[in-house]
């Protein structure tokens, strides 16, 4: 299957793939547009062994389908693994750097920065999953063509108005290319820019999840402050699993785990930016926060 390999923002030099704010993101546009690559059920990178939990798993393996922006590009290859291993799951992902979710809707030609193979209605007619993993920033600044020059900055109204129909037509496509797949759609975690902003966009997850009996992930709850939800933090206390697990537990003197890089207060891959889209290829404590309660979620939800 076909999948791109997307790449993170890195503030002051290239913004590459996802959601920030115009007023506040550097000058500097993301400098490519992402290419598409092929995958499904890709090996994970060395990362340390974790025993299983004991819990019981479902009768039979669910198939998973992710897709998504720059976030959800950093985080396939850990979300697979976490899927595999504490599932069993058949994982397929096709992720693009810069999308929204009007990028993976059928029909909108070429003007969309997702080909017409990985459509979400396409994937879904041609894998059948039982879940269709949605994780989008919120593409707030006009990088995608799709979004036809509508901006949070210029118009927070009209934004939001936008971004809520396309949700429903992505819902709608999705159910209509295979009745069987569950859509679960990822809330986001604190804006560094824009606070509001992302809070709206999981108010709109969340009510679309009520009016379609599709499942809500709150993956952006496990990179917040506790009683902070939507306030950006770049370090959290390490959790007992990272205090177990070093490598996750970036400041262990100070019994703290670093979030983002300092040069880029949006992703959570740890590894310094490249020109080339690409999975994170180092362990990351953000990445691994979101994955695991993406997985729990699905596993809540046999």
């Amino acid at each position: 299957m076909r999948r791109l390999w997307c790449v993170g923002v890195v503030l002051g030099a290239a913004l590459l793939g996802a959601c920030g704010d115009p007023a506040s993101r550097p000058a500097s546009a993301p400098s490519e547009v992402p290419a598409a690559s092929a995958t499904t059920d890709q090996p994970a990178p060395s990362s340390p062994r974790v025993p299983p939990r004991a819990r019981p798993r479902p009768a039979k393996p669910p198939g998973v389908l992710y897709l998504g922006d720059s976030l959800a590009m950093e985080a396939q290859r850990v979300l697979g693994r976490e899927l595999r291993r504490e599932l069993g799951a058949v994982y397929s992902s096709a992720p693009y750097s810069g999308t929204t979710p009007c990028d993976y809707l059928e029909g909108t030609g070429a003007r969309s920065l997702v080909p017409a193979a990985d459509k979400a209605a396409a994937l879904v007619r041609r894998l059948r999953p039982d879940f269709v993993v949605l994780q989008f920033w919120g593409n707030a600044w006009g990088y995608t063509p799709c979004m036809a020059g509508i901006t949070h900055d210029a118009s927070p109204r009209t934004y939001f108005a936008r971004y809520s129909a396309d949700l429903e037509r992505l819902g709608e496509q999705i159910t209509a290319a295979y009745g069987g797949a569950r859509i679960v759609w990822v809330l986001q975690g604190p804006d560094p820019v824009t606070p509001d902003r992302v809070r709206r966009v999981n108010d709109l997850y969340e009510r679309r999840a009520a009016a379609s009996g599709d499942l809500v992930s709150d993956a952006g709850a496990s990179v917040s402050a506790a009683g902070a939800r939507y306030t950006w933090v770049r370090y959290l206390p390490c959790t007992p699993f990272e205090r177990g697990h070093p490598p996750y537990c970036t400041e262990p003197g100070r019994d703290r785990t670093a979030l983002h890089r300092d040069d880029d207060p949006l992703h959570f891959c740890l590894a310094p930016t490249t020109t080339k889209p690409r999975p994170c290829p180092v362990r990351s404590p953000g990445i691994l926060r979101i994955t695991r309660e993406i997985t729990r979620t699905l596993r809540a939800n046999p």
